[in-house]
């Protein structure tokens, strides 16, 4: 199965901080850290694969080293393929590559996109890529984003992945905060921001 998620932005503590872009309400970051860990491996097991849409971990003034994100990465289940957000350097890829391990099914952990991924779901495309994308009219083609955290694109193709993202709050299943989003839980999200973006144009 595929998954997919955001901004997960491991070890960054000002997001602990009051904010008006990603407010995390926890202690520490070590709680914030366990709490994506524990909703991850909840989710996905060791054949699954998830589509990481960029910024994985961030420490301003002192950025984690690869070592330490390597770390981080490999206490969560299963594939992933890891497009490059505006966080993520290209040393990191190249650890992580030199780094990379087979799983059991035989396939390696990491993948790497700079740019996006795209793939079908259920007659619909999914393109998958850091930053918003405006496709204009399109037909079944879902961008699928991060990097603005707990803002939204007013365009129902448009939905924001990330952990912190307000779309989230169309599922009629309450996630842990952290998630790693099924295609199902995509689909449900457009449908119902679409109808939402229609109500509010009536107006």
């Amino acid at each position: 199965m595929n998954y997919f998620i955001a901004d997960t932005h491991f070890y960054h503590y000002q997001l602990l901080q009051p904010n008006n872009f990603a407010p995390r309400h926890f202690g520490n970051v070590d709680e914030m850290n366990q709490a994506m860990i524990d909703a991850w491996n909840s989710r996905v097991d060791e054949n699954d694969r998830v589509y990481h849409l960029g910024d994985i971990s961030m420490r301003p003034q002192n950025t984690p080293t690869d070592e330490e994100t390597y770390d981080m990465l490999r206490q969560l289940n299963g594939h992933m393929t890891l497009i490059k957000g505006n966080h993520d350097y290209r040393s990191l890829f190249k650890f992580l590559d030199k780094h990379n391990e087979t799983l059991s099914d035989g396939k390696k952990r990491f993948e790497f996109e700079d740019v996006g991924a795209l793939l079908k779901f259920d007659h619909h495309q999914f393109y998958c890529t850091h930053y918003p994308l405006l496709l204009g009219k399109v037909e079944k083609i879902i961008n699928l984003h991060g990097h603005i955290h707990h803002y939204a694109v007013p365009i129902p193709e448009n939905i924001n992945v990330g952990v912190d993202a307000p779309e989230r709050d169309y599922l009629s299943e309450d996630l842990p905060w952290g998630s790693p989003l099924r295609g199902e839980e995509i689909l449900e999200m457009y449908d119902k921001k679409k109808k939402d973006l229609a109500r509010l144009q009536r107006k």
